[in-house]
C-alpha cells in the first residue's frame, strides 16, 4: 500500500468551477434526524469519475463511491476483487468533481474485518488519498467496535446492514433479507448496535420492507435505503442502474431513463456517418485561409 498521497485539486475541462459553495458536512447529515424525524429525506447516488460528481452533485447530499465500481466499471463478478487502491483513485476524482455533496467512501472487503486496528489504517489511508469525508462499511453488530474505533479517532462511519454484497458467499446470493423472524431482528440489532457505536447514517439493503421501517424507527441515526422502505430517512441507488445503463437491474431499482438506448442510438449515427465520409463535415475541419 503506498503512503505518498498527492491531492489534485484541478478541475477537469468539464467543469466550470462555481462561484464559492459550502459543502455539507457529516455533522449536518446526522442532524437531519431529530427525535425520530426526517423532515428532509437525504438524497444519495453512486459516483466513480469526476465528471458524474459533476452531473450529479448538485441534486445529492452524499454521493457514495461504492465498490460497486468493480463491476459498474471494471466487469468484475462481484464486489470481492475490489482494492483499496481502486476505491482511493475513484474517490479522489468524485472530490475534484463536486462541491456540495458529503462524499463517502466504501472500504473494500478485507480491508477491515481484521481488526480495529486494520480498519483504521485502511481508512486512514482512504481519506488521506481522496479528501473524502467518510468511510462505509458492512456488517452490524460484530462491526460495532470498529465502528466506535474508527470514530473516536476522527473518522466518520456508516453503516450497512442487510443484504451486504461483500457477505454475498456466505449469504448464498442476493436475495432479500429478513424473511424469517431470527433474521429480521437480526437486522434490527445490528442497526442498533451500529448506532450506538457512532455510525452516522446507516444503509438498509435488500430488505423486507417491514424490516426497513423497524430498523429505521430503532435508531437514531438516519437509515438510507435501497430495496428497503420510502419510509427510510433516505435513499440510494447505484446511478448506472437508475440510468438504464445495463440491460439486468435488481428488483429494488426504479429506472428513470434508458440511457444505454441513447448511446447506442448515437454511436450507430457516429459509425454510419463515418463509413458514408459524411464526417467530419466542414464544421469539424480546419480550411485554409
Amino acid at each position: 500500500m503506498s503512503t505518498t498521497f498527492q491531492i489534485d485539486t484541478a478541475t477537469s475541462r468539464a467543469n466550470p468551477t462555481p462561484a464559492p459553495l459550502r459543502r455539507l458536512t457529516v455533522p449536518a447529515i446526522r442532524a437531519r434526524k431529530q427525535d425520530g424525524v426526517t423532515a428532509e429525506p437525504i438524497v444519495m447516488l453512486t459516483a466513480y469519475t469526476a465528471r458524474q460528481a459533476q452531473l450529479l452533485d448538485a441534486h445529492c447530499d452524499v454521493l457514495l463511491v461504492g465498490d460497486s465500481l468493480g463491476q459498474v466499471i471494471y466487469g468484475l463478478p462481484s464486489t470481492i476483487p475490489v482494492t483499496l487502491e481502486m476505491m482511493a483513485n475513484h474517490a479522489a476524482a468524485v472530490v475534484r468533481g463536486s462541491y456540495h455533496s458529503v462524499v463517502v467512501v466504501d472500504m473494500p472487503f478485507g480491508s477491515y474485518e481484521q481488526s480495529p486496528q486494520q480498519a483504521f489504517e485502511s481508512a486512514t489511508y482512504l481519506l488521506k488519498a481522496s479528501n473524502a469525508a467518510a468511510v462505509k462499511l458492512e456488517g452490524g453488530a460484530a462491526m460495532a467496535e470498529t465502528v466506535a474505533f474508527l470514530n473516536q479517532r476522527g473518522i466518520p462511519v456508516m453503516g450497512h446492514v442487510g443484504l451486504t454484497p461483500q457477505a454475498v458467499n456466505v449469504l448464498g446470493g442476493y436475495m432479500a433479507r429478513g424473511r424469517s423472524d431470527a433474521e429480521a431482528q437480526k437486522i434490527v440489532d445490528d442497526s442498533r448496535a451500529l448506532d450506538e457505536a457512532g455510525a452516522f447514517a446507516i444503509v438498509v439493503e435488500g430488505v423486507v420492507e417491514t424490516i426497513a421501517i423497524a430498523a429505521t424507527k430503532a435508531v437514531s441515526c438516519p437509515t438510507i435505503g435501497i430495496g428497503g422502505s420510502a419510509q427510510c430517512d433516505g435513499q440510494v441507488l447505484v446511478t448506472e442502474d437508475m440510468l438504464g445503463m445495463f440491460e439486468r437491474v435488481p428488483r429494488f431499482v426504479k429506472r428513470y431513463e434508458n440511457i444505454a438506448d441513447v448511446i447506442e442510438a448515437a454511436v450507430t449515427r457516429y459509425a454510419d456517418e463515418v463509413r458514408t465520409r459524411t464526417f467530419p463535415g466542414p464544421d469539424q475541419t480546419y480550411q485554409p485561409k
